[in-house]
């Protein structure tokens, strides 16, 4: 799957928050998005991932206008593209029912995406876990339990946004551990974050974002 924004601009009110951005997100492609607070990478990863509308410009995924297409077909690729914000909203209830969730929103069966869920909080160490009501989570825990419940459903591309911040370095390792077999399986990671260098992961692409232009890539 190709996400292509092609001059791409966004503004709130009055203000462009991004000008002129055109650049290519694929399939077993890791993109590593640098910029500083304010740079606007928040804004690009959410155009990139079909949630935002440019004010100008044009999102094409696999060669089609994004925006131009119909709702049932925009809403059946948006299920190949899953976005995680640097402060995640979960839903109410445990942390196995915020991994679940979006397997069921999928038409996969509830006791199936239960056999997948518990697969994956055990392969994290988390397991114990599976039970404990989110409001009670640390903010590290919540970031940790948004990213279990992307990587769940298995996305074509995937949006990380400052998606390590708060994760402590053994969880931040076993989310890497993951990340790499879903880019060897063919997903596409895009990471923002405002530090240039991840380690232990190899970047195809980096690109910088300062005052909301493209400065490098």
């Amino acid at each position: 799957m190709d996400i292509e924004l092609n001059n791409v601009y966004y503004r709130y009110d009055k203000e462009w928050v991004l000008e002129n951005i055109s650049v290519v997100f694929r399939t077993n492609e890791v993109v590593h998005i640098v910029g500083s607070n304010g740079s606007g990478k928040t804004t690009l990863m959410k155009i990139a991932s079909l949630i935002y509308r440019p004010t100008k410009g044009y999102v094409i995924t696999d060669g089609k206008d994004f925006w131009k297409l119909d709702e049932k077909t925009r809403t059946m690729i948006r299920r190949h593209v899953v976005y995680v914000h640097e402060k995640p909203i979960l839903i109410r209830g445990s942390v196995i029912d915020n991994i679940v969730f979006g397997l069921t929103l999928r038409g996969i069966n509830k006791y199936k995406a239960m056999d997948i869920a518990k697969d994956i909080l055990d392969r994290l160490g988390i397991a114990d876990l599976s039970e404990r009501p989110v409001h009670k989570l640390s903010i590290g825990l919540a970031q940790l339990v948004a990213i279990v419940r992307a990587l769940v459903v298995q996305p074509q591309v995937l949006f990380l946004d400052e998606s390590f911040a708060n994760l402590d370095e053994e969880k931040k390792r076993k989310v890497i551990e993951i990340l790499l077999d879903l880019r060897e399986e063919g997903v596409g990671i895009v990471i923002a974050s405002h530090i240039e260098n991840i380690p232990d992961i190899d970047i195809d692409k980096r690109i910088f974002l300062k005052n909301g232009k493209l400065v490098s890539s």
